[in-house]
């Protein structure tokens, strides 16, 4: 990683669902430009290579080509074809799959629920309709499922396969539906010009938003290891040792600064405040009045943070509160009664 997540802690991400199988992930912070990276490497990959089910082709009998009309059936083969393309389909093989809706002696509408089940096929919306038959009308056909990635158009296959009475389908395989991002400015202590990364992701209920972009990932790191198959570092000291940097987050430790054998101060850490998790009026607050991490703040007195601007006593609460949890307290400030010593 970047080596200014060693300074403003590594990258955050949440996932909040915004309804069925639709996902707004957010991630932060982020280097300056670093969003933009993501979020574009993410978008085309979640539209161009995660795998899905479609109808291929359709046999119906009585029917040669899309423009034939059949009789006792309301709408034409090309209606027909199009609310097939519709069909929400969770395959578990590669193999394609045909299956079987067989309809006669009856009027009404004929749904997605009505095809024959099969032990490798979940269709997802089964209530969408496929046909409206008149009375004593009779439908019979044969769908051919197939799992791919992409868009395959059926002018491709037909010059492959002249199966007669086969009707091939334009395919659109991938399961997402709708994918944005959106960058933003977010900031760590006196760091204004970081990124946060927000992605909108919506399937069809074929693969998890969370699973396309576990998914995503892969393929993304599979291509960006074939620069470095020695899996060498180089430049180690300008990148962020990730494992050294999330045991540092995990475990915070504020040594005082000391003189060490040669007259020289120690580095003293640097812990975004943000990490505490204020409230925006808190955080604001001691921003403002310029501390901008956990040890500025331990080092600071209970009078001193009282004079900021904004800043009143269930401010002050919150603060030792917060503080309290990880051990710490303000300076001259006594930890288990809370009071100034």
């Amino acid at each position: 990683m970047h080596i200014i997540q060693q300074e403003i802690g590594l990258p955050k991400i949440t996932a909040k669902k915004v309804g069925d199988d639709h996902t707004l992930f957010a991630v932060a912070p982020l280097p300056n430009g670093y969003g933009m990276t993501l979020g574009n490497a993410f978008r085309r990959v979640l539209l161009s290579s995660l795998p899905g089910a479609a109808v291929a082709a359709v046999k119906i009998k009585g029917a040669t080509h899309e423009y034939t009309a059949l009789a006792g059936v309301k709408d034409s083969i090309l209606d027909m074809l199009l609310n097939l393309k519709q069909l929400n389909i969770k395959k578990h093989s590669k193999k394609p799959t045909i299956l079987k809706l067989e309809v006669k002696n009856r009027s009404g509408e004929v749904k997605a629920k009505d095809i024959a089940k099969d032990s490798d096929i979940e269709i997802l919306n089964p209530d969408l309709v496929i046909t409206t038959l008149d009375k004593k009308g009779e439908l019979k056909m044969e769908i051919v499922i197939e799992k791919n990635v992409g868009y395959l158009p059926a002018a491709d296959r037909q010059k492959k396969n002249k199966e007669a009475g086969l009707i091939y389908l334009d395919a659109m395989f991938s399961p997402v539906e709708r994918v944005r991002y959106d960058v933003s400015n977010t900031r760590v202590g006196q760091m204004t010009d970081l990124d946060k990364l927000e992605i909108e992701l919506k399937t069809n209920g074929s693969m998890s938003p969370e699973d396309s972009m576990k998914f995503a990932s892969n393929i993304l790191k599979s291509y960006f290891d074939l620069f470095n198959q020695e899996e060498e570092m180089v430049e180690a000291e300008f990148a962020t040792d990730v494992e050294k940097t999330k045991a540092e987050n995990e475990e915070i430790a504020f040594p005082a600064e000391e003189e060490n054998a040669v007259g020289e101060a120690s580095t003293e850490k640097y812990t975004p405040i943000e990490t505490l998790q204020f409230s925006p009026r808190t955080l604001n607050a001691l921003i403002n009045g310029g501390i901008g991490s956990v040890e500025q703040l331990a080092k600071s007195s209970p009078n001193r943070i009282a004079e900021l601007r904004g800043f009143g006593s269930k401010a002050l609460d919150e603060v030792t509160e917060k503080l309290t949890a990880k051990g710490l307290k303000l300076e001259g400030e006594n930890t288990e009664t809370g009071e100034n010593e």
